[in-house]
């Protein structure tokens, strides 16, 4: 599902990734682990398309079977739309939409018509319990249910990857654990590739492969 090669990365003199290869599998559930600057978040977000590695000559970054290096901006931003859904350790939602607008929100960039794309985000806020709140504000949930909802914003695509940074970072202990369990089920239930950086020891140990980044490499 993702093939890395030769992944370099500089801000100025200092190099920030130094030759990094990663394979993940199609529904791994991988973790990065490591001291912070140690290049892990650098790293997610080039996957994510968000950020442009240096210039390589045998760099290859390759997800879902597509060359990402050699797409157009406007290319990229539709490939990300479609193939890639964020989880941030701050939620991220528009605190003036529902839950359920927030949730279509990529949707709609996307051109899904707005009577499917909302069916959709209703089976998806009730699959992670928050069919309730579907019409509430972020103001008006917690923590935990807000972070929630951004994980249903980042699935309404039906992205093959999902890359979160710190997903439970900003939750309580049990609102974190209740959060790693849903990745696995996840996972079970929508076949979706997860690549996670995390300081929480916890998490890290319940994926498939746990990576070590230092001094921007894969120890």
């Amino acid at each position: 599902m993702i093939q890395v090669h030769n992944l370099h990365k500089f801000y100025d003199d200092f190099h920030v990734l130094n030759a990094v290869d990663l394979q993940v599998q199609a529904g791994e559930i991988i973790s990065i682990v490591g001291a912070s600057g140690a290049g892990k978040t650098t790293l997610l977000q080039i996957l994510g398309t968000l950020d442009k590695p240096a210039k390589k000559e045998d760099t290859t970054i390759i997800i879902n079977g597509i060359k990402i290096l050699e797409l157009s901006k406007k290319e990229l931003a539709a490939f990300r739309n479609e193939n890639i859904g964020f989880i941030f350790q701050f939620h991220q939602l528009l605190p003036e939409f529902t839950a359920l607008e927030n949730v279509c929100i990529p949707g709609f960039i996307k051109g899904t018509p707005k009577n499917q794309l909302e069916k959709r985000a209703l089976e998806l806020l009730s699959f992670l319990g928050l069919k309730d709140r579907a019409n509430h504000k972020p103001s008006a949930m917690s923590g935990g249910e807000q972070q929630r909802v951004a994980v249903a914003r980042a699935l309404i695509n039906n992205p093959p990857v999902i890359l979160a940074d710190e997903p439970s970072g900003n939750l309580d202990s049990e609102s974190a654990d209740n959060l790693h369990q849903l990745f696995f089920k996840l996972r079970e239930e929508f076949g979706q590739t997860f690549v996670i950086v995390t300081h929480n020891r916890e998490l890290a140990d319940m994926a498939d492969r746990k990576l070590t980044m230092v001094d921007g490499a894969i120890v």
